[in-house]
């Protein structure tokens, strides 16, 4: 009996000193662990936002998206038995790219023709009989009308049987599968998004003060940012209605090349010449966070960065006015926003 008492109680403290050094372990791991402290100020330089004079040549950003982008639908309904295409792959106009089980309007069709063959010699016979007046005008006309009927019909399952056949509307890139084989498919139902960049329009927003520079139709300079190249465009489109900034949305048509081929969702920079000069606010394109065509950039208010949109107009390549969002009473971050997230307190670099 005492044998059995020492053994559980030698059991237990080895429970304790395991249990005892994982807590140990556990804090010696939390202590290497980096937990970073929002409450630490990031080392920050600011400006504030302030007027600049924008000379000869104005800028416009945009986005570029292609001018053609479809979801092509099924316009029949049935099973998916062949998808001939995938995700990439370059298709022509026309080009069969997925097939819909065919079978039973197959055999339809094969029955309708057996019916129309039936049809035509009875109406051959009626016609032979109404001759010698064995059968009367209205019978025969019935027969002549069934066989109208039947031969509609026919049409219209044809009509279907070419509905089984999902064909390419026009030439382009597959740029999403949006079926999969052996779903059903209704009328409607999308089965790959189908893109052509040949053609690409780069819409760029427009101030108030601007538009009228633009006419449809008129040659413009574009720079592809990220090809660090210009290509010329003409103007496709333009807003008739201003949106709440008083921002009209303008349109450039450009036509792609092969060999670099600028590629939908890129950047590009409408470049307008013009001898006018422009002073308006203005910040260091170096203090944007996030794309152009969502600006925001890092104010500072009360010891915080607090991360702001504004409305961007025209650019000079080191500057983006301002068309509304900030004032010049802003302090705005300009270097160190990268290691920054909003509502973290700052330390401004002096």
């Amino acid at each position: 009996m005492k044998r059995i008492i020492f053994i559980s109680i030698a059991v237990l403290a080895l429970i304790s000193l395991t249990v005892a050094k994982l807590f140990s372990n556990a804090e010696k791991a939390k202590k290497k662990i980096y937990i970073h402290d929002m409450n630490a100020a990031v080392l920050v330089e600011t400006s504030y936002a302030q007027q600049h004079t924008f000379e000869s040549a104005f800028s416009y950003l945009g986005t570029f998206d292609a001018m053609h982008q479809n979801n092509v639908a099924a316009e029949g309904s049935g099973k998916l038995t062949q998808l001939l295409i995938k995700e990439g792959d370059r298709v022509s106009k026309g080009q069969v790219i997925a097939e819909l089980d065919n079978e039973l309007i197959s055999l339809q069709i094969e029955t309708a023709k057996l019916n129309i063959a039936q049809l035509k010699n009875d109406n051959a016979r009626f016609a032979n009989l109404r001759k010698e007046q064995a059968v009367s005008s209205m019978e025969a006309e019935k027969m002549e009308l069934a066989l109208k009927t039947a031969e509609v019909q026919l049409k219209q399952l044809q009509k279907q049987l070419r509905g089984t056949k999902v064909l390419a509307p026009f030439s382009g890139v597959v740029t999403k599968k949006m079926a999969d084989l052996g779903s059903m498919v209704m009328p409607g139902t999308p089965i790959v998004e189908l893109t052509d960049i040949s053609e690409l329009k780069l819409t760029i927003s427009v101030p108030e003060r601007d538009v009228l520079k633009f006419k449809k139709g008129q040659k413009v300079l574009v720079g592809v940012d990220a090809q660090d190249k210009n290509v010329s465009g003409s103007i496709y489109s333009i807003s008739v209605q201003a949106d709440a900034l008083h921002n009209f949305k303008v349109q450039v048509l450009v036509r792609n090349t092969a060999t670099e081929p600028i590629l939908a969702g890129m950047y590009g920079t409408v470049l307008l010449d013009n001898n006018e000069k422009i002073t308006a606010l203005a910040v260091p394109r170096k203090a944007l966070v996030g794309s152009t065509k969502n600006p925001k950039i890092y104010v500072v208010r009360a010891g915080k960065a607090r991360l702001i949109p504004f409305s961007a107009g025209t650019s000079d390549g080191n500057y983006l006015e301002v068309l509304s969002g900030l004032t010049s009473s802003d302090e705005i971050v300009v270097k160190g926003q990268v290691n920054l997230e909003d509502k973290m307190n700052i330390k401004r670099n002096k």
